[in-house]
This record gives structure tokens, C-alpha cells and sequence, in this order.
């Protein structure tokens, strides 16, 4: 099979995988993302290594599992110290460089970029050191103020995006005036749909409050929620800090025009890739770190196995992609290691073949494979123990360390609903997961190293009650344009 050449990565933050117009979502408008999809293929169960951005990101860095390479949290942040698919393509020639949001520990550590343009790492090279208060975790966070301002207006996060698809423009605009031999990857790191839920006046104008639904299964309609959800869900209480039911909808409308936004963000850089000629000789690929629960079950922003958070937007395009497919198979972010070698032609070594990922130029050509698992495991802000997620077929199944599992039918369920894993009828079903979830690792033992891990990091910062006071209790603040004008 012949490769592209080339590739542009096109990474947003936050994006729930359903709020696609090619997905059929009723109210998004993603015009760009659609037509990217049209001539490319869309992996409609996509799903990320783990629901928060941190981990998420060390994992598409190394094609590792959080387990693997303990960047456990929002607090321990990929630094180069296991090797990743950027020294690697930096290695075998490839001009590798990033615009934009990585969320890595610093940008002067050896992660594989020739050069990182306007980069957002951790804030100080720590972030939520706070977030790491887990053993024992305090019954609350406290306030955050991620929802205090959300609606129409203009924040540092929209200006930033707009500032890497001009950036992204520009470089694409270089490469196109070089030598068409030499390969180079662009990667492109937007934030939003991100919070905070703060979007320009015309982008709100398009989701009127009274268009949106209420979300799914309320707490306060009689949802009862899992008690491991339940104890994460009270640690931050997002639902009560955003307000009354007016509230939520204009957030869930801000999250709306969000994602249009950057979907319009987007739309600038392929229409430069189009205009400069590279398209035929680029793979694109657009993903996002993890998803977003927008109110359902009463949850806001990620941190949990159900798909809300777990699953992600995951469209492929280029000479070597089938246009127009729908693809099926369980993928993971972890794949992108194996893709992004495979598209420069670069084989992997002995131990790359050992990695958990596969090439999507591979999966994107074969059959979908109902046999392959997806998985996601959780341990960072709010979690009081491990969580692990597999899926296989039409069955999902959350293991919860210390707590009961839950086992959802897809097929019957697509929006989890209903918990079966009480169901005398699926106990052998329930356990063949446990059974398959112990051939990958020992959760407890995993559990226990997070914690201690974690511990250690808590040690060093003076003890939990310093580490809970320290730390950002918002967004990672990002290189703001205006700012930087004024100066």
C-alpha cells in the first residue's frame, strides 16, 4: 500500500465523539469535520487510553497504557522519559513539529518536536499537584471556578485557537514552497470545545436555549448513580456549581458554538492544505483527547468509563484511506503510534511490536473486527480507586476497585442506561470480563501503585494539606495573543 508522505494531526480537547453532524447529533453544526469525514473514514468507537487530558496525552505520546508508563493524573506529565512516536519519526528523518496545546510536562524537555510553536505544557511544569489527594481523598475539592463565567463573549482559550490555525496556515504554506521529498509531520493541538464554556456571541447564536434537551438520566428525576461515580461525582459537585436548569442549558449551548468554533478553526487549515496542494500527499487525522458528559447523569467535563467521556471523535483522510467508510472497530489512541510510523514508512522495532496499538491504515482497510477490545482506565482527580473499562462486541464492563461492576448491552443500550451486571442471567458474562480484564493486569495491584505514586508526589510537595491548597483549580492557562500584542 502506498503512504502519504505526510501527515497533519489535528487535535482538539474535549470533544464528545456524538457531537458530530456526520454522526447525526440534531443540533451541532461541524461542516468541516463532515467533509473531512466524506472523503475519508470515521471510527465510530474510538475510545481514549484514559478520561482526562494528562494521562490521555502521555498515552498518544508512547502508544503506552497509563498503567504502562504511570503518568497517572493531571499532575504527572509526559517528559520524554519513555520514548515516543516523535523521537522515533525525529529519528528516521521526519521533520516533526507541534502548534499549539500538548499539555506535556515543559517544552524544554526531549519529546520528539524539532520545534513546539506558542506550546501549552503543565502550569510550572506541576499542575493539579492537589489532584493527586487520593489516599485518603478529602470529601470535597472545594470551589472550582471552571463554570463561573460561560455564554457568549471572548476568552485567552478562543484567541489562542484561532492563533494556531493561523500559525498552522502559515507553516503549511512553508512546506509547500520546499521540497515535496522530504517528509514532515504537522501537529495541531486546538483546545476547545474545552472549558471554560465561553464562546463568541454568533457561534451561541446558533444553539437558542430552548432547542436543547434536557440531558440524560438525572439524578434528580431518580437516576441513582453507581456509588464510584457517586463519591467522584460529590468530590467536585459540577452540577451544583453551574447553577439552576437555565444555566446548564446555556452551558450545554456554549459547548455547542465551542465546537462549531473549532470546527471552523479547522476548516482554515484543510482548506490551506487543499489550496497549497498538499492534500493528495498528506494523511490527515483529527481526534480528540477524551469526551465530555454535558450534564448527563447529573456529570460535567470527563473522568468517568462511560462513553460521554471514554469515547472520542477519531476521522482519518488521505491516498491510502477508504472515503466515505464507516468503521466499526474498537480503536484507542494507542493506535496513532503504530499509524504514524506506518504512514512515513518507518518499521517498528522489536519492541514496538509489542505495543497495544495497530496501524489505522491496517484497521481502516479490513473488515470491522467485533473480536477487538476497547479500553480505558481511570485514576486521577476525584477517583477513590481504580477504574478499568472494557469493551468487546455489543458488551461494556466497568471494574471498579472495591466497588461492584457494571455491565452495559451496546446494542439494546447505546446510551448506558441500565445496568445488567446485577442480572443473574449475564454473571457468567460479568466474570469472563473480570477474567480478561486480570490477563492485562492486577487491578488492585495497579490501584496500589497509582496511590503510591501519587503519595510520593504529595511527600515531596509537603504533605496532602499543602498539596490540595496548591494548583490551578481551573483550566491550564494558555499563550494568549492579546496579551502578548499589549505587551
Amino acid at each position: 500500500m502506498s503512504r502519504p508522505g505526510n501527515v497533519l494531526f489535528l487535535f482538539s480537547d474535549e470533544h464528545h465523539a456524538r457531537f458530530l453532524g456526520c454522526d447525526g447529533h440534531a443540533l451541532v453544526r461541524t461542516p468541516n469535520l463532515d467533509r473531512l469525514a466524506a472523503r475519508g473514514t470515521r471510527f465510530t468507537n474510538a475510545y481514549t487510553p484514559c478520561p482526562i487530558c494528562v494521562p490521555a496525552r502521555a498515552c498518544l505520546a508512547t502508544g503506552r497504557w497509563v498503567h504502562q508508563t504511570r503518568y497517572w493524573d493531571n499532575s504527572i506529565a509526559y517528559d520524554g522519559r519513555v520514548p515516543g512516536w516523535g523521537h522515533r519519526l525525529r529519528d528516521a528523518g521526519v521533520r516533526a513539529e507541534s502548534i499549539g496545546k500538548l499539555h506535556y510536562r515543559n517544552a524544554t524537555d526531549d519529546t520528539g518536536f524539532a520545534k513546539q510553536h506558542v506550546p501549552t505544557h503543565l502550569a510550572e511544569g506541576g499542575g493539579q499537584i492537589w489532584a493527586a489527594v487520593r489516599d485518603p481523598m478529602p470529601e470535597s475539592v472545594g470551589y472550582i471556578p471552571m463554570y463561573e463565567k460561560l455564554g457568549a463573549g471572548e476568552s485567552s482559550y478562543n484567541r489562542y485557537d484561532r492563533q494556531i490555525a493561523e500559525l498552522s496556515v502559515a507553516w503549511l504554506a512553508e512546506r509547500a514552497s520546499e521540497n515535496p521529498s522530504k517528509p514532515w509531520l504537522l501537529f495541531a493541538g486546538f483546545v476547545a470545545p474545552h472549558f471554560p464554556l465561553i464562546v463568541p456571541q454568533q457561534y451561541l447564536d446558533l444553539y437558542p436555549l430552548e432547542s436543547i434537551p434536557e440531558p440524560k438520566l438525572l439524578p434528580k428525576n431518580g437516576h441513582e448513580r453507581h456509588p464510584w461515580v457517586e463519591r467522584k461525582a460529590l468530590f467536585t459537585d459540577f452540577d451544583t456549581l453551574i447553577g439552576d436548569d437555565e444555566r446548564k442549558k446555556l452551558a450545554i449551548a456554549s459547548y455547542l458554538g465551542l465546537v462549531t468554533y473549532v470546527d471552523e478553526q479547522i476548516g482554515k487549515v484543510l482548506d490551506a492544505l487543499e489550496r497549497f496542494g498538499l492534500a493528495e500527499s498528506t494523511l490527515i487525522i483529527y481526534s480528540s483527547d477524551h469526551g465530555e458528559h454535558n450534564g448527563a447523569r447529573g456529570l460535567w467535563g470527563k473522568g468517568d468509563l462511560y462513553r460521554e467521556a471514554t469515547q472520542i471523535p477519531l476521522i482519518m483522510a488521505g491516498a491510502a484511506v477508504p472515503a466515505g467508510k464507516i468503521c466499526a472497530t474498537n480503536v484507542n489512541l494507542v493506535d496513532l503510534y503504530p499509524t504514524l510510523l506506518d504512514a512515513m514508512g518507518v518499521s517498528l522495532s522489536p519492541d514496538e511490536a509489542t505495543l497495544p496499538g495497530k496501524s489505522l491504515l491496517e484497521i481502516a482497510v479490513q473488515p470491522d473486527d467485533s473480536s477487538r477490545i476497547g479500553f480505558s482506565e481511570y485514576h486521577a482527580i476525584g477517583s477513590p480507586s481504580a477504574a478499568f473499562m472494557l469493551t468487546r462486541g455489543r458488551y461494556k464492563y466497568h471494574h471498579y476497585v472495591g466497588y461492584a461492576p457494571e455491565l452495559f448491552d451496546l446494542e439494546i443500550d447505546p446510551e448506558e442506561t441500565r445496568n445488567i451486571a446485577t442480572d443473574p442471567l449475564h454473571a457468567n458474562l460479568v466474570a469472563e470480563f473480570d477474567a480478561l480484564l486480570r490477563t492485562r493486569l492486577d487491578p488492585a495491584v495497579v490501584d496500589r501503585q497509582a496511590k503510591d505514586d501519587q503519595n510520593a508526589l504529595v511527600a515531596m510537595h509537603g504533605g496532602a494539606e499543602k498539596a490540595f491548597k496548591a494548583g490551578l483549580r481551573g483550566g491550564t492557562p494558555v499563550p494568549d495573543p492579546k496579551a502578548e500584542s499589549s505587551r
